[in-house]
């Protein structure tokens, strides 16, 4: 499979040059891919030692955005997708007075990408983690398949296709969650070609991996069983090296913070995982044997994992070959968020006793592996410095564009796909929902930059997750770690590691930085106080 894909991509390199432009284009089928919990130097073409030639294909006749943004969160991230929107604005993230956040209901102007592509004449399709409020067909979508239960990748208890429920999955019925996934992204593409050929379609492809727990098919473990005894340490500089041959990653290798962990303590978690699991990213010198070999045993099945999710994304783009789709159609490929620090048991339950990556165990990668996976940013999924917010994100559109392997170091975030998605498609958001107004959104349509000279300037990138605080404006940002940290200054165009806080030395810049952030966030929690539901107001439980 993997080699006829790269000899498939070879040949289309042949023809790509004589294609028109995107304004000449007929509409573009749309392909979103979302990794969850990936790093942003997991995926070979982002530095990583993990097989993923299909994403390298993608990348190499593509463009690779080197400091795009999410909200640092699952279901703040999906939010934005969607809606074009922060999570904050649609009630997706938390808002204080507000109910907010992950169980938040969008306002009823709050329509989702499905919705604003079928005038259009789209046809939609959604295959795995939902996440977002609402069910995905009463939200415009002509197909689902939801895969609501993330504490299991082989045998879900809670799943559904098309709004309804199926049957719990036994634990032997050979099911793993991201072949489910592409299988059905297949099914939708098999029938779009035989029902709907004449138009164009938006499958939105949300894998559950590589989150955790840590579970893989054997035989995808295997060739990655001895790969990681080498050490986070080790491989953190290996990765990096790497990172600065391809020009991805910015100037430094942030060090790793040894005192910080999890975000969430869970220390009756830390008991049930036995004495080899680590709650802190140690110099893994410090590491006995025993907790070598289990470090690298976990990291191993998280290898696997995003191989497997690679060779899955393969098999649904030789369905688009196979269907002549491949050169009209617009992909995204992107993480919700950065790797995660994160260590917990959930669902089943952990079994010390048994193999590392099955249905018994429940693991996580941790603060040491979240460290490397996110080379050479700083933090973890949760915060809002760089390594928890960055994405690797490849675009590939073979009749839209003619960059082939090219970077683009343009500042982007989540809510620029929407627009660039309406724009592609001859479309815009809504102006009005049931005779409303729409509030216009924050994003900027990224197709410019499919140029080579083509230029996107957001006034300003601005993050809030759980007292977690950022924003962005040109090279200069502001971060602080919970809600009494202090506010801390960085200069990314020459620290994207977050090495030397200058908050000090540039009191001015950041008093000015923190005043927009705090217009900012004015500016959004007004747009969510906006039409509440009449049980809305009262404070959200933190």
């Amino acid at each position: 499979m993997r080699t006829l894909l790269s000899l498939v991509f070879s040949g289309w390199a042949l023809v790509w040059a004589s294609h028109a432009s995107a304004a000449e284009a007929a509409k573009p089928n749309v392909l979103i891919i979302l990794a969850d919990d990936m790093g942003f130097s997991d995926a070979g073409c982002y530095g990583g030692e993990i097989a993923t030639p299909n994403l390298d294909a993608l990348a190499k006749n593509g463009i690779r955005f080197t400091q795009f943004y999410n909200t640092a969160r699952c279901w703040p991230s999906r939010a934005a997708i969607l809606t074009g929107y922060y999570a904050q604005q649609v009630r997706r993230d938390s808002i204080p007075g507000i109910k907010s956040g992950g169980q938040g209901t969008r306002p009823a102007w709050a329509r989702l990408l499905p919705e604003m592509l079928q005038p259009l004449g789209y046809r939609t399709y959604h295959s795995g983690k939902w996440h977002v409020d609402g069910k995905p067909l009463q939200n415009g979508f002509d197909h689902s398949y939801s895969l609501d239960d993330h504490d299991r990748h082989f045998s879900p208890r809670r799943h559904t296709e098309d709004d309804k429920p199926l049957p719990p999955v036994e634990a032997k019925a050979g099911y793993y969650s991201t072949t489910a996934i592409a299988d059905h992204a297949i099914k939708c593409l098999k029938e779009h070609a035989e029902k709907h050929a004449d138009r164009p379609f938006l499958e939105y492809l949300a894998f559950t991996s590589p989150h955790f727990p840590l579970q893989a098919p054997a035989a995808d473990i295997a060739p990655y069983r001895k790969k990681y005894l080498a050490g986070w340490d080790a491989m953190r500089e290996g990765r990096w090296q790497r990172m600065q041959e391809l020009k991805i990653g910015g100037t430094s290798l942030s060090a790793i913070e040894r005192e910080i962990g999890p975000p969430y303590p869970f220390p009756d978690a830390i008991k049930k995982l036995g004495p080899n699991e680590l709650n802190r990213p140690l110099s893994w010198k410090d590491l006995t044997a025993e907790q070598r070999e289990f470090q690298a045993n976990k990291m191993a099945v998280h290898a696997a994992m995003v191989d497997r999710m690679d060779r899955e994304i393969g098999r649904v783009l030789a369905q688009l070959n196979a269907m002549g789709a491949l050169d009209n159609t617009l992909i995204f490929f992107l993480s919700d968020n950065g790797a995660s620090a994160e260590i917990m048991v959930r669902g089943d339950g952990h079994d010390q006793h048994a193999e590392c990556g099955t249905g018994a165990t429940f693991l996580s990668i941790g603060p040491g592996w979240s460290s490397m996976c996110n080379t050479p940013l700083r933090r973890h999924k949760t915060w809002v410095h760089e390594g928890g917010i960055s994405t690797p994100l490849i675009v590939h559109w073979p009749k839209g564009f003619t960059a082939r392997g090219e970077l683009r170091h343009t500042p982007g975030h989540l809510i620029d796909l929407v627009p660039t998605v309406l724009e592609a498609a001859g479309g815009k958001t809504f102006e009005k929902w049931e005779g409303q107004p729409v509030p216009p959104a924050p994003g900027k349509s990224l197709l410019p930059l499919f140029a080579k000279d083509g230029t996107v300037a957001h006034d300003s990138i601005w993050w809030l997750h759980e007292g977690n605080r950022a924003l962005r404006v040109g090279d200069w940002k502001i971060v602080a770690a919970g809600k009494e940290s202090p506010w801390e200054l960085y200069d990314l165009s020459t620290d994207r590691s977050e090495s030397k806080n200058l908050a000090k030395d540039k009191p001015e810049k950041t008093r000015e930085l923190v005043d927009l952030w705090t217009k900012k966030f004015e500016e959004y929690a007004a747009l969510a106080g906006k039409d509440l539901p009449p049980d809305a107001k009262k404070k959200p439980k933190e």
